[in-house]
């Protein structure tokens, strides 16, 4: 049988079913496609069916991974018509799963990989992609080390990477033309995966230092040359080197941390819509946070900075933090700290009358001492927050702000109904995990999903169209608001953040935010005489070319 044509085998162009007669005989594929000629829906409805046909999800992502190789278009299709359903399954938590299988069951690439072992390459890898410096919107690297709370997966993580790209071509219509995953592959410290004899990464320890520093750095000049239009977006990095690579370059390139940036912004969105319910001010709240590792720190970072924009010092705002680890309250007599809960370490002489178990300063304590109006958790230890916890909350505000967002359902710390019930309905919850409406004594709540797919699609979008030259805590926070915005929480059980079902309007309406910060900041590099117009034609549409 002779080779399909390129037209079939590039899944960017591929209609299959879908070419019509007249098509097929201009472009060589007479007698190479069933008789039928189905359009666009009904190839969708075809597809959703046969996914419904596997039974678990990572069954259904291996099928609709196989649909994204040949069709990309069909791809797309199929989850912008479900992507409250889809998304689970193409990203977070799915992913983990197909990450953890990934080398036994390696099928086909579609990233650029980068090994430290071999830096000469950097460049002539990017370059075989064929990819002028104005044909690119979007990089998303890892370097796999801390995923999605299952850990460091090596070379195995390439699929976040893919995955998240696809949530960002979903959720907001960046073109899937112009963007490229990036695998850093600097070693592995799982030793699961060093002695696989199918494990198809680099087989040493992971590179740390100066070395690992200078790969980062070639990486970060290679790709801003190549391509200086791209948003540079950072994934599911270890704690420490993603604090330090953002905050050494965020200023220099255009770049993006999700873990940090991304996920402290939603928490935001959640903070600003329980605001409004409490008629407070951020310079009024006291935040504990428990599990205080990128996510959570990054999340201090983001309400901190926010106490600041309402009145507080940097000083003030940060003694209005305390983080809880799992060595209890962070404290100035603990040796080697991450530097990234450094900030907000407490005095040992301010809690040196406070309790202590087993020599420890726990989470509840923390909350009879600190009283605090928001209380997060990104700990991944489940049931943490006891009933005995969100009593001592309540007891001590009126309204409290609950964030248990840890995932999946095994992880969370507190689930909604239990919190819901314990607070006597007083929780303004919102939680990491999509959860059914919770009735308690008549009333209907409505526990909304602190997703980020809610935010940092958007954010993207509203770079590229405003051509940013760097992602602003301004920028960030009016993403923040525009999320905020699109719910009304002032009654009794309503959600604090909107639904995921229409994350493409959800996501316009946060680009057209993020886009006007910019220009009002003078950091954007476009011109455009119709904002909105501009946003709605740059997102790329399922549809085939004709």
């Amino acid at each position: 049988m002779g080779r399909l044509p390129e037209i079939m085998t590039d899944p960017m162009t591929n209609k299959g079913t879908a070419f019509t007669h007249a098509e097929r005989a201009e472009l060589g594929l007479t007698g190479r496609l069933p008789a039928a000629v189905e359009t666009l829906d009904e190839q969708a409805t075809r597809a959703y069916a046969q996914m419904h046909e596997y039974e678990t999800d990572l069954e259904k992502y291996i099928f609709l991974d196989s649909v994204h190789d040949r069709n990309e278009v069909l791809f797309y299709r199929i989850l912008v018509d479900h992507l409250s359903e889809t998304l689970p399954i193409v990203y977070d938590p799915t992913v983990g799963e197909a990450i953890e299988k990934w080398s036994k069951e390696y099928r086909r690439s579609r990233a650029v990989y980068l090994s430290i072992d071999r830096p000469q390459d950097l460049r002539a890898s990017f370059e075989t992609l064929d990819k002028g410096p104005d044909e690119v919107d979007l990089i998303v690297v890892s370097d796999a080390q801390e995923i999605l709370g299952i850990g460091d997966w090596g070379v195995n993580g390439t699929d976040i990477s893919i995955g998240k790209l696809a949530v960002y071509t979903a959720a907001a219509g960046i073109d899937p033309s112009r963007v490229i995953a990036v695998n850093l592959d600097v070693g592995t410290n799982n030793e699961k995966l060093l002695n696989s004899p199918r494990y198809l990464g680099n087989r040493h320890a992971r590179i740390t230092g100066q070395r690992y520093d200078d790969f980062i750095d070639l990486y970060l000049r290679t790709v801003s040359e190549l391509y200086p239009n791209a948003l540079l977006h950072f994934e599911d990095f270890g704690p420490t080197n993603a604090r330090r690579i953002l905050e050494q370059n965020r200023d220099s390139y255009r770049i993006f941390n999700d873990d940090m940036q991304g996920t402290g912004a939603i928490v935001l969105a959640s903070v600003i819509s329980a605001l409004k319910v409490t008629k407070q001010t951020f310079a009024d709240q006291r935040l504990v946070v428990f599990g205080a590792g990128t996510a959570g720190s990054g999340m201090a970072d983001q309400i901190s900075a926010a106490m600041v924009r309402d009145g507080l010092t940097i000083e003030e705002a940060r003694k209005r933090v305390w983080l809880v680890d799992i060595n209890g309250l962070v404290t100035d007599e603990m040796s080697d700290l991450p530097d990234y809960q450094q900030p907000y370490q407490r005095a040992a002489s301010e809690v040196a009358d406070w309790a202590r178990t087993d020599g420890v300063i726990n989470l509840l304590t923390v909350i009879e001492q600190v009283k605090p109006t928001i209380l997060i958790g990104t700990s991944t230890a489940h049931n943490a927050f006891s009933q005995q916890v969100i009593e001592a909350l309540c007891a001590g505000v009126e309204r409290p702000i609950l964030l248990p967002l840890s995932n999946p359902t095994s992880r969370i710390e507190v689930m909604p109904a239990d919190a819901i019930a314990w607070s006597k309905g007083k929780a303004l919850m919102a939680v990491g995990i999509p959860v059914a409406p919770v009735e308690f004594e008549g009333t209907r709540f409505i526990i909304g999903q602190a997703n980020n797919a809610l935010l940092y699609p958007g954010l993207g979008l509203g770079v590229i169209v405003s051509g940013a030259a760097h992602v602003s805590d301004g920028m960030l926070l009016a993403a923040a608001k525009a999320v905020s915005d699109q719910v009304d929480p002032s009654g009794l059980g309503a959600s604090l953040l909107p639904p995921v079902d229409d994350l493409r309007a959800s996501s316009a309406t946060v680009a057209l935010a993020v886009a006007r910060q910019a220009i009002a900041e003078g950091i954007a590099g476009k011109v455009h005489e119709n904002l909105i117009q501009a946003v709605e034609d740059a997102m790329w549409q399922p549809v085939y070319a004709t």
